[in-house]
């Protein structure tokens, strides 16, 4: 299991790329602890492209500092098959997010987006 950290400030976006198994009947769940009120999670953008059949398929999750700012969450996602919910996931990646208080991003700060993945 991989653990990324990153620290954002409130309003900064965060881009998390995980390799999707929808073929075979796999999703990305997560669950948000700590100060899990300081940031939301939300799927993303699908990535561009026609994959072939039974290809894995990279999936995008946005990750939203929220405007209080000033805590830390830890984010696990898990792939697991929904029909089967007392399997162990297939893979599993936690993302720990430091929110620091003070000024939020603006969309004239300059500050873009970050991005990661894993595989």
């Amino acid at each position: 299991m991989e653990v990324r950290r990153v620290v954002l400030r409130p309003g900064e976006v965060y881009v998390l790329r995980l390799t999707g198994r929808g073929a075979r009947g796999y999703v990305w769940t997560w669950q948000v602890t700590g100060d899990a009120d300081v940031v939301s999670v939300a799927p993303g953008p699908a990535a561009p492209g026609a994959a072939p059949p039974g290809a894995a398929v990279e999936t995008g999750y946005v990750v939203r500092a929220r405007p209080r700012g000033g805590g830390r969450a830890r984010i696990r996602f898990a792939q697991v098959r929904p029909p089967y919910p007392d399997e162990a996931p297939y893979d599993e990646f936690v993302l720990e997010v430091e929110v620091t208080p003070g000024r939020g991003v603006t969309p004239d700060s300059g500050v873009t987006p970050g991005s990661g993945g894993a595989g």
